[in-house]
């Protein structure tokens, strides 16, 4: 009985094991269940964003293909619009031209013969009145001769007279000599200056210069400068450096203006040719700086010209007495006048030169936003300002200028803001040499080609140059 009582309660512990056993198999599987449902829920929710993404995208693709489709076709009917404009306004002016001429030329018919009766009448009335004027002056003057001739005072006073007027014209002309070089030295502008916003005697009716725009860096050295000026301090001399067609002459002059002070250019060029005539000129050029009311800034090209350094360099004895010259004058800064010495190698300064530089700016080549801006600036002043302006024998193919300009600012690397602006005087004169006198895609390619091969040519050049200097 006790082992039966025994055995049962195995029995039923064996069945509740195996019960739990299946619950927890039953468990599991529901949340394995539960799991691969909400993978696949996932799953399905990821793709529908794609989808809806790549929808979007699609569709936002297809908006921007019709704008620029839309802007396309605006630009073509602008342009189409501006041609049939300038080819009317030319109709026009033509058909106006020539219904004046004929106009013209049939009213001179009609009054041919009442021209020719009254030029006839004129002329013998001129005629007529010349030989009554000869006669009149005939008589009067012989009668007058023979009184004078008769009275030996009046001759005396005569010869007198001529004689006290041939001593006050040599005696003006020596004063008025004197009163010249006088004025040319407060005046006048020295030889060694090529340009100057100074009024000189030679040019007192011109109109002053007119400076063109420059980058902003111009601003917080001319303000300084202005503040200099107004304040009657002492000016900082300053050095520019970089490559040639960087814009160093224009910062120069835009400077001045700014500043309201007086400008003049010379280059280093021009000293050496001067021999022994170079320390007067030199000394003559700061005399002339210090007569400046408004300040002058003396802005000097090509410096490494003439001031290089004397005990290395092999320069002439005239040369090294002009420098002596130069160092003497601007021993000491001025209130009277501003240096600013621009040169392309300034490493051959003189050191008494650098001693003397307050300020060093460098004016390094265009960088590709500066480059696409004048590569614009000079397609609209040489190109697109003459093909719309109607008054000139030019005109512009079809195609996309503001990409084109875009491809060319990538391919003018390297080159700088002068070499730039030339290329665009190329486009105009391809335009002008060309037959019908329009200008294409093709031609303006072509041009810049030339530019890329002739520049890597003088970066050849320059190489070369370099390595010889240094050998």
């Amino acid at each position: 009985s006790q082992e039966y009582e025994a055995a049962v309660e195995q029995l039923k512990g064996d069945q509740i094991r195996i019960q739990a056993e299946e619950r927890r198999k039953t468990l599991n599987e529901e949340t394995k269940q539960h799991q691969a449902r909400a993978q696949y829920q996932d799953k399905l929710a990821r793709q529908r964003y794609e989808d809806q993404m790549r929808q979007q995208q699609a569709l936002n693709e297809e908006n921007l293909r019709k704008q620029e489709e839309s802007v396309q076709k605006q630009e073509a009917m602008r342009k189409a619009t501006i041609e049939h404009e300038m080819e009317l306004r030319h109709k026009n002016e033509l058909l106006r031209i020539e219904a004046e001429s004929k106009a013209r030329a049939r009213v001179e018919r009609e009054n041919a013969d009442i021209i020719r009766e009254q030029i006839r009448l004129k002329a013998a009335e001129h005629r007529q009145t010349v030989l009554e004027s000869i006669k009149t002056a005939g008589a009067v003057f012989g009668e007058g001769f023979r009184a004078f001739v008769s009275d030996w005072d009046k001759v005396t006073a005569t010869v007198a007279g001529l004689t006290l007027l041939a001593v006050g014209v040599y005696s003006a002309r020596n004063a008025t000599a004197v009163a010249g070089r006088y004025i040319e030295a407060r005046l006048g502008k020295p030889s060694l200056v090529r340009e100057t916003s100074r009024f000189t005697v030679g040019e007192a009716i011109k109109h002053p210069v007119k400076v063109p725009s420059l980058e902003e860096r111009v601003r917080d050295v001319a303000i300084a400068t202005r503040n200099t000026r107004q304040n009657k301090g002492l000016y900082r001399n300053i050095l520019m450096y970089g490559p040639p067609g960087t814009g160093k002459t224009l910062f120069a002059k835009k400077l001045a203006m700014h500043s309201g002070m007086d400008y003049a250019i010379m280059t280093g060029g021009d000293v050496a040719p001067m021999g022994r005539d170079g320390v007067t000129a030199m000394h003559k050029v700061f005399d002339w700086a210090n007569t400046s009311r408004r300040g002058l800034l003396l802005f000097v090209d090509e410096a490494d010209a003439f001031l290089r350094k004397r005990a290395t360099e092999k320069i002439s004895e005239d040369l090294r007495a002009t420098l002596n010259a130069f160092l003497y004058r601007t021993g000491e800064q001025s209130n009277k006048f501003m240096l600013v010495l621009a040169s392309n190698q300034p490493e051959q300064f003189d050191w008494a030169i650098n001693d003397r530089i307050d300020e060093i700016v460098n004016f390094a080549l265009p960088g590709p936003e500066e480059r696409e801006r004048l590569v614009r600036l000079y397609f609209d002043k040489y190109v697109l300002e003459p093909a719309t302006g109607g008054r000139q024998r030019m005109k512009l193919a079809q195609f996309d200028y503001g990409k084109k300009c875009s491809e060319i600012a990538k391919r003018t690397e390297g080159m700088s803001g002068r070499e730039i602006s030339k290329l665009g005087v190329a486009w105009q004169a391809a335009a002008y040499s060309s037959e019908d006198g329009v200008l294409t895609e093709a031609m303006i390619d072509a041009r810049v080609d030339d530019a890329v091969k002739q520049h890597l040519q003088k970066m050849d050049w320059l190489s070369l140059w370099v390595k010889g200097r240094r050998g």
